[in-house]
This record gives structure tokens, C-alpha cells and sequence, in this order.
């Protein structure tokens, strides 16, 4: 009778175990389910596999002619960079990057854009 009620309490252990596992990240993150001579995953617990890390992202930088599209239009149309000289640019941006709330690194991108092409 003590050895059933033994193996009744082990194979409750064993599923508070099993389901802690699956709860906190699998198997390989149990160091109770691993196996000690191999530090690998007990076999019985092969279903259970460890999370592969994510795929990289890829960035993909805006130029500052996209950056101009996208923050320009937003309120007016979109001025052609000829239209003004590259001081007068200057000082649009500085009075934009204000009021259009445009960060600062792509203020300057979006400034060397509209100086390079300004054709004056």
C-alpha cells in the first residue's frame, strides 16, 4: 500500500513538473526534466522543443527624399526641392522639425535632400 501511494505521489510530481515546464519555456529550461549525464532534455520529452531564437529583421533606412514624401504630405503638397534656395531650406526645416514634431536625425536627412537638389 506505501509503495502504490509513493508512485501516486511521483507521478503527481512528475505533472506539476511537466506542466511548470510547459508554462515557464519548455523542457530545456527545466533543469528537473534535463538529463545530468548529458545536460540535454529528458527523451520521454521530445514534444516539448526549445523556443528557436526569431528571424533577424531587416532595417531598411529612408532616404531623405522618402523622408520628405512621408512628412511633408502629411499636412500641404510637396514642394519641389528647386523652388527654393538652400538657405531658404535651412530655415523651413528648422521652423518644421518644430511644428511637424520631426526628429531630429531625420530633419538633417531630409535638409541635405532638399540643399543637394535645390539648384541653387
Amino acid at each position: 500500500m506505501k509503495q502504490k501511494k509513493n508512485r501516486n505521489l511521483r507521478t503527481c510530481a512528475t505533472l506539476v513538473v511537466l506542466a511548470a515546464a510547459a508554462w515557464f519555456g519548455g523542457v530545456a529550461a527545466n533543469p528537473l526534466l534535463a538529463d545530468p549525464s548529458t545536460n540535454a532534455p529528458a527523451a520521454s520529452e521530445g514534444a516539448i522543443q526549445a523556443a528557436t531564437p526569431p528571424p533577424a529583421k531587416i532595417v531598411h533606412k529612408l532616404t531623405g527624399a522618402e523622408l520628405y514624401s512621408i512628412h511633408c504630405n502629411r499636412c500641404h503638397p510637396e514642394r519641389y526641392p528647386t523652388e527654393r534656395t538652400a538657405a531658404t531650406w535651412k530655415t523651413i526645416m528648422l521652423h518644421m522639425q518644430v511644428r511637424a514634431q520631426i526628429p531630429v536625425a531625420q530633419s538633417r536627412l531630409i535638409l541635405k535632400y532638399l540643399q543637394d537638389n535645390s539648384g541653387r
